[in-house]
């Protein structure tokens, strides 16, 4: 007997990490949080071009296919290829038949210059139909007026913004608090104060945070709704879901798999038909008190808008291996750059 759920939902997602595995080493070993930015990430997203974007993403939709996630809320940055990437994302999302939600990270880390063209990326994207938030990519790397001009931009569109927040113990966040809404995307918030004033959901990742050493969000002590992320670490969601579980646990023993459970649902907020999507698993009841102790479930068929998008092992709409192998052309072509 299979166990019956709707498509999960991953709240926060890097999808162009997806290309990350067996990268170069850094220069140097990094020691703390900002070098880990400076030395692994943003210079992997500095090497993207449209390319490379499109197959991580294609190639992360169907990683989360695969693992009964059919929605993905993903927050997107290619300083050298701007233009159009939200588009691309989208687009190789649809072909797997994952929904996605895009955001592009504006940031003054490149100048003014390059967080007007992530501004406009937002906009262009927004104003031609595409589902999606406005990104920023943390208060610290913005300048006041970028984080306006992002919240006006979001303003204008009737969606949220979807930033990092306090994820490391130097991630200044106050120039938020004079714009943040309700259906703000606040992204980690591990060193935010209990009273932080901040409107919004705070998504929490935490494989994420205990892979770059920045502590425990105690999520619980907010009073704010909470989701639950991956922060770009693929996008199997009941993985996440039992991670998030025991940490919390180990920080409060009486925490409950409901309780976590709630935050893996929160995703419903952005992608309510997510719900209406299927997924059958090997495993039966998925009942939270039983998932959080029972590794290795997965999924059998997966039905995305009526249609059977996964069965027996494989896709059934998209060639996986096809991808896989295109993907890892891709990979070695990004290396190379690093």
């Amino acid at each position: 007997m299979s166990g019956i759920t709707g498509g999960l939902v991953c709240s926060h997602h890097h999808l162009y990490s997806a290309l990350a595995r067996g990268m170069p080493a850094p220069p140097k070993t990094p020691t703390a949080f900002l070098e880990i930015l400076e030395q692994v990430w943003w210079r992997l997203d500095l090497a993207l071009d449209e390319d490379t974007i499109y197959w991580s993403a294609k190639l992360g939709a169907l990683e989360a296919l695969e693992r009964g996630c059919t929605a993905i809320i993903d927050h997107h940055e290619s300083p050298n290829a701007i233009d159009g990437s939200l588009s691309i994302i989208a687009d190789a999302c649809a072909e797997v038949g994952v929904r996605v939600n895009c955001a592009y990270g504006v940031t003054d880390r490149h100048g003014a210059g390059g967080a007007t063209k992530g501004l406009a990326e937002n906009d262009r994207f927004l104003s031609e139909g595409g589902r999606g938030m406005v990104g920023i990519h943390a208060a610290f790397t913005c300048e006041a007026d970028t984080i306006a001009a992002a919240a006006e931009i979001a303003q204008k569109h009737g969606v949220g913004v979807h930033v990092h927040v306090a994820e490391g113990s130097a991630d200044t966040w106050r120039d938020l608090l004079d714009h943040s809404a309700d259906d703000w995307w606040l992204v980690h918030g591990v060193h935010l104060p209990d009273d932080h004033g901040l409107r919004g959901t705070i998504v929490h990742n935490p494989r994420s945070n205990m892979n770059n050493a920045v502590g425990y969000g105690a999520p619980s002590r907010f009073s704010n709704p909470i989701a639950l992320g991956t922060d770009g670490i693929g996008a199997d969601m009941l993985d996440e879901f039992r991670v998030a579980f025991v940490r919390a646990r180990e920080h409060d023993v009486t925490t409950t798999p409901d309780v976590v459970w709630n935050w893996l649902q929160r995703g419903y907020t952005l992608f309510p038909e997510a719900q209406d999507d299927t997924v059958w698993w090997n495993y039966d009841p998925m009942d939270p008190w039983q998932l959080a102790y029972s590794p290795g479930v997965s999924p059998v068929r997966v039905d995305i808008e009526g249609t059977t998008v996964f069965a027996d092992g494989t896709t059934t709409t998209v060639d996986a291996q096809e991808i896989r192998a295109k993907a890892a052309e891709a990979a070695t072509r990004l290396h190379a750059k690093l």
